[in-house]
Order: C-alpha cells, then structure tokens, then sequence
C-alpha cells in the first residue's frame, strides 16, 4: 500500500472511531493490553498517554468485576472502581476532558468473559451513570467504549445505544449499518504470522498480514493485533505493515519509544520546511605523494559528537558521503583525565594539545597554567592558524585551539587569550563573548588593533588582514538554505590562510550542532548536522587535491546521544535510530585522513596522539615544557 493511501485511511479510521492519536507524531496508537494486570491499572495508561486500555470483565451477582479469569475476581475489582469512577473524577478536573492539556480521547475496549447479553445491559446501565463521559453525543472528549470478547451478533447492534461500539471480526461481512457500529477490528497474530518479534517476517507472513491490514483499511478501519509479539523491532516494524495498535503489555518503555517519532526517524529531502535533498559528495583522486613527502598545511575536521552511527545514518539518507570515500581509517579512544567518559572540553583540549586534560578544562593543566595548542606552536614555527566552528567561537572545542582556563564556562578570559594575536583567523557565532561582558571589556574594539573584526561571512575574504569573523548564521541549525554555510567558510578561511604567505597553515573545521542534534535526541539534526559537515570535508579535499601538499583528518571528539539505528531504506533515505542517553558516552570514534602522511592515521589509539601525528607530519620538534 502506498504511504498516501496508508496516511489516509488512518486519518479516516480515527474520525470514524472518534479516537485521535495522544502523540499526533507517532504512526499508531497505542493499547494498554490486559490493563487490570498492571501494578496501578488505569492511571498507568493515563500517565503514559495510552490511546486505548482494556478490560476483561465478568457478570457476578448483577456486578461487573474486572480480571482475566473467574479465580482472579474479588470484591473490591469492580469496573466502576477501576475505570469509571476515575475517569469520571478526571473529567470533573479536567472540565469535561480527560487530560486538561489535550483532546484527545481514549477507547477503554472491555472484553465481556461471560454471556454478552447480561453483561452488556448491565453495563449500559451503569455507563448511563455519566454521559458527559462515556457519550460522546452529548461530549466529543468522552471515553469510547468499545466491547470485545462475547461480542453480540452484529444484527442486534442497532438494539444498544449509540455510545457503544464493538471490535470487529474480518471474516464478517457486515452491512453498512453494522459497520458504522465497528470500531476497530482485532485478530489474533498467530492466525496470520508465527514471528516472534526477532529478525525478519517471512514473505508468507507478511503477506497473509498484509491481507488482513488490507481488509480492514478497505472498510475504513484501523486493525489491532492480540496475541502478538512485543519489543522495539515490533515497534517500528509494525507501522511499516500498516498496523494501527500496538498491543504493548509495558506501557511506559511502549509509549518512550513512540512518544518522540519524530526525533527518531529522518526522510531525506521530504516535504518538511528546511529539509534538504541529497547532497553531492566528493571522490577525492587518490594521487601519489610519495614516501615521506612532508604536508605544508593541515586541515582538522571535528565533527563534534559524530561516532559511527551519526555517519552511518548520514550515509544511508544520502547514499553516500565523502568521509566514507576516504581509505586511511583509524580509530581514536578519548578518556579524559580522571574520568572514563568526557565532556568537549577535556576531548577538544586534548585534540588541541596533545595532552589529556579534565573534563571542563580548557587547555589547562590542573594548576590552572596554559597548555600549550597545536596551533600556538604552529604559529611560533611561522604556520599560519586558523579556526572555523558552525557554532559559537567560545564553545568548548574551538576555544581549545586558542584558548586557556580551569573552566570551560569562563568565556570571558577564554576570549581574552584572543587578544596574544597567534590566531590568524576565527570565524564563527558568538558576537555576546565579545560585545557584552560583565568586565566591561569592548573585546571588538580591542580585537581590532589586530585583526579585521567582521560580522558578516561574505566579507572574509576581502580582508587583507588577520580576520575574526563573528556571523551569527553560523548558530543556526542545518536546512535547505544554509546547509553548506560551513563549506563557505571552509572554502574562505583556506583562501585567506593560504595567502597569508607563511610557511603554511593549519586550519581546524569543527561540525559543532551535530553534538547539539544529539544532547536534543534528534535523529533529523543529525543528519542534516552530519551532511552539513560532509560537505566542509569535501571542501577541504578539493583544495587538498589541488594543493598537493595538504593534510586532512577528519575525526570527531566524542560521540553524543548514544545513537542506536535500527532501520531504514537506502534507496528512499529513510532512517530509524533511537538514543540512549541524551549526554556524551565513551564510544571509540573514527579517524579519516588524506593526503602526504595519513598513513601515520591509521590505526587506534588514544586523541591524544593526533596532534603528536600532525606535529610528526610536518617535522616540527617536541618543546621541552608544555605546561604540564
């Protein structure tokens, strides 16, 4: 069935039911099975936001009790006082509604386990009690009542009242009127499929599955399976056959899973506003240099937060990327000091100086003293520096290129560092680190003794001096419009830094919003973040190519949201992922690189040494105190 056709008929069978999704986002509802059995039932369901729950009751001396089988019963399990009477109190607190913040309805379906008849007059009866409930005649936010189990003959439908409707069966061929009272229709899973929620469904079964979800979308109703199998490959398998419910038995790891769809599911180049289409990527040539031909320039690509599965989704949706087109991989660790898993600071400071640090240090050892960077030493030995972020300049991993203090968070003596003039270029957001200040410094007036202080990236290049470039574009998240803002900036700083006339440059590109897709569990940003940076990789590979004296590594200084993928489609760009975390863990996380000496790339190994490679690269000698 194709995704509009599926898109409608689930619009259409939640009008016809009255029920519309608690998570408008998620592709099903969802079904608190065998509620009664749950440790507090009824406000569990609530809590979680369940579009459905059930119960099984059972006529006992003209009273309807709630449990799955007659030894369960006790006198206290009555459907009033496990059902109806909180519902009726949350009505009356919520002014005619169930939740005061949404309307959205439930479907409470009850599974009548003794004779129908009876069970169901006596419950009509007492439902009668509260129609601003359970009528939605006389209240659109009322409970549907949906009866299940002995369910009567659909000729006697028409006897009961309107607020009653009934779970159908696909094997009956009900006339019009009958089907206006069907509700939804539920069938046993093991009818159609043996699965067990593991793997892959045979093509048998998906297509004796698909003959059912066809059959009850050609009547115009959604379709429920019981006796199904349960887990987070049912989760989003599940919608993909064209199921409506999930019957899920853990309504809180149920409702988690779906209650951010969004956040976990990306469409490459799909209707939604700022959603780019595939990018180009770039096959670099692979030309030989030679054994032991030393680089002139280094370019360093952080993607911050971006492990391996940040790259694989960003490929899938893509069908490629140029990261993956590079052959000289490696692997780094990045431990901080004094911890196992390590915060931008600790990781970028040890990417910038070649030396473990704390988390929150910022290129500074535990006495508070300066760490010497890469690029300061860089700078002594007449290299050219230069350092670009997709996000503010004072963030922990660029002011680790420039920067020293005990504190990430001091962004105020962290911009001050600026002022010793051993960067020739910046560019990024951030223009509040500069323009206010709680000491009273104007860091632009001051910065510009020294350097061109721009705002605006289309300016950068026009400068003949060394250039801060504070454009607060760079801040914004990736869409269609700005997607390859960074490969601009990439592009302008190799252009400024490379006539600048000195020995050669060495240029630090860090991807910064795929760490803040992360922190956000936002599979979408991701991507986009990840794409966004591939394209400033490939930016540098040209040049690289052109050059011929260029080094580029390309890595990441930590991975962020412990991204989980779990499906997709390569040829639609279609991913899911989940996340378990929405911090930083201690993931290994690639190295990439290209041009004279990636060789020495290869490999894995601790962050710490790709700075003490690059110096290795280009032949520059260890100095005898670094401030540790």
């Amino acid at each position: 069935m194709k995704k509009s056709s599926r898109a409608i008929l689930i619009v259409a069978a939640l009008m016809l039911t009255g029920i519309s999704s608690i998570r408008a986002q998620s592709p099903v509802l969802l079904h608190s099975h065998n509620d009664y059995e749950r440790s507090v039932p009824f406000y569990l369901a609530y809590s979680q936001r369940m579009n459905s729950v059930e119960a099984d009751i059972h006529l006992c001396d003209g009273r309807i009790l709630v449990g799955h089988d007659p030894e369960d019963l006790r006198d206290e399990l009555t459907i009033e006082d496990m059902y109806l009477k909180p519902m009726v109190k949350l009505f009356g607190l919520n002014q005619g509604k169930l939740w005061k913040d949404s309307d959205n309805v439930m479907q409470l379906l009850i599974d009548l386990k003794t004779d129908g008849g009876p069970t169901l007059d006596t419950l009509t009866k007492i439902l009668r009690q509260w129609p601003e409930v359970f009528d939605p005649c006389t209240n659109r936010h009322a409970v549907r009542i949906v009866i299940t189990g002995n369910v009567p003959s659909p000729e006697k439908f028409g006897s009961y009242p309107r607020f009653i409707s009934f779970d159908g069966n696909l094997k009956i061929k009900y006339t019009e009127a009958q089907l206006e009272r069907v509700a939804l229709f539920s069938a046993n899973f093991r009818d159609y499929a043996n699965w067990n929620g593991k793997g892959t469904l045979t093509s048998d079964d998906r297509e004796r599955i698909a003959e059912a979800v066809e059959t009850a979308h050609s009547r115009n109703k959604p379709i429920r399976f019981w006796n199904a199998p349960e887990g987070v490959t049912v989760y989003y398998t599940f919608p993909k056959l064209g199921i409506d419910y999930i019957n899920t038995d853990y309504p809180e790891k149920c409702a988690e899973f779906f209650s951010d769809w969004n956040n976990k599911n990306y469409l490459i180049g799909q209707s939604a506003i700022g959603n780019p289409g595939r990018v180009e990527t770039y096959m670099p040539a692979f030309k030989p240099y030679g054994r032991n031909k030393k680089p002139r320039n280094i370019i360093l690509l952080i993607g911050d937060g971006m492990g391996l599965n940040q790259i694989t989704a960003g490929a899938y949706c893509n069908q490629g990327l140029t990261i993956l087109n590079l052959k000289n991989i490696g692997f780094q660790t990045n431990h901080p000091k004094g911890d196992f898993t390590t915060d931008s600071a600790g990781a970028g400071s040890a990417l910038a100086t070649g030396r473990k640090h704390r988390n929150r240090q910022i290129s500074c050892n535990d006495a508070g003293k300066p760490v010497k960077t890469l690029a300061e030493e860089l700078h002594d030995n007449g290299y050219a520096t230069g350092i670009v972020t997709l996000g503010n300049v004072a963030d922990a991993t660029p002011a680790a290129f420039y920067g020293h203090s005990a504190d990430r968070d001091s962004t105020e003596m962290i911009t001050r560092c600026l002022t010793d003039g051993k960067i020739d270029l910046l560019c990024g957001s951030g223009i509040r680190n500069f323009t206010e200040r709680k000491d009273g410094i104007d860091m632009e007036t001051e910065l510009s003794r020294d350097y061109d202080f721009i705002r605006n990236l289309d300016e950068m290049t026009a400068s003949s001096r060394k250039v801060i470039c504070i454009d607060e574009r760079m801040e914004d998240a990736a869409n269609e419009s700005n997607m390859n803002l960074l490969q601009k900036a990439t592009e302008s700083a190799i252009e400024c830094l490379g006539r600048a006339g000195k020995k050669g440059f060495f240029l630090m590109v860090e991807g910064a919003k795929i760490d803040y897709a992360g922190h956000s569990r936002c599979l979408p940003g991701i991507v986009m973040e990840t794409l966004s940076f591939d394209l400033a990789v490939a930016e540098a590979l040209k040049f690289a190519d052109k050059d011929g004296k260029t080094l580029v590594i390309v890595t990441a200084d930590h991975e962020t949201g412990g991204l989980v993928l779990l499906d997709g489609e390569e040829e639609n760009g279609r991913i899911t992922g989940t996340f378990t975390t929405k911090d930083h863990t201690p993931s290994l996380v690639p190295v990439f690189s290209y041009g004279p000496e990636s060789e020495l790339f290869k490999g894995t190994y601790p962050n710490t040494e790709i700075p003490e490679k690059i110096r290795r690269a280009i032949h520059i000698p260890l100095p005898k105190s670094r401030g540790i």
